[in-house]
């Protein structure tokens, strides 16, 4: 066999060959494709796996440190009033409030209270007067009330002296102005506060308020 029939040789054998022109690289850029797919798919499980194991966190609301709560709010009442000139330049009055208390803030101990005072004004010794304010639940929170007389700004604080339930020995203190919207003849007197605003500190739901020293 000259040259010629050998290179026509080999010319055959290869067109008989069971892999065509380009199967090898074919086959490997096929092999490439499933290696990356395979690893998208891997990368997708530890995303998903870790996103299991890691849930969303969400803000809790805010707490007040040690039991303290914050808060602003709006206490709107009505009452009767009794009035006593007392000389020259001097009154005293008595009365009795009614009404709503709607609190604000993160961390306010309630969303509102219905409020009662009873309330002595003296024009030359002050505000003297007693609230009790009552939640959803029916707990009560009690607290004094203390004004200075001829105040430019009328401003009267409270001081929490104790309640019931979750307000089982209640602390703390509130500020406000009183503004009167409406005074009839017969002593009928509609008002609101202004800036109220203070603290408490009131026994978390889940404790158990204090009952009393030990019994005997």
């Amino acid at each position: 066999m000259d040259g010629s029939d050998a290179r026509s040789g080999r010319a055959r054998f290869r067109s008989h060959n069971l892999e065509p022109a380009g199967y090898t690289s074919g086959l490997r850029r096929g092999l490439n494709a499933v290696c990356r797919a395979a690893g998208v798919m891997a990368l997708f499980g530890v995303l998903l796996a870790t996103s299991c194991r890691q849930a969303p966190q969400f803000p809790s609301p805010a707490q007040s440190d040690e039991g303290w709560h914050e808060f602003q709010g709006t206490w709107t009442a009505t009452g009767a009033r009794t009035a006593m000139p007392m000389g020259s330049g001097r009154r005293a009055a008595i009365a009795n409030y009614e009404g709503s208390l709607v609190l604000r803030g993160p961390s306010r101990p309630a969303v509102g209270f219905r409020a009662e005072a009873v309330v002595l004004n003296d024009s030359a010794t002050g505000v003297l007067g007693r609230a009790v304010w009552t939640d959803e639940h029916g707990d009560q929170v009690y607290s004094e009330l203390l004004g200075e007389a001829g105040a430019a700004n009328n401003k009267i604080t409270g001081t929490f002296v104790g309640g019931t339930g979750r307000y089982s020995g209640a602390s703390g203190s509130y500020e406000f102005s009183w503004q009167f919207l409406m005074e009839t003849e017969d002593g009928v007197v509609q008002g609101q506060s202004m800036g109220l605003h203070g603290s408490v500190r009131v026994a978390a739901p889940s404790e158990k308020p204090s009952t009393g020293g030990p019994r005997s």
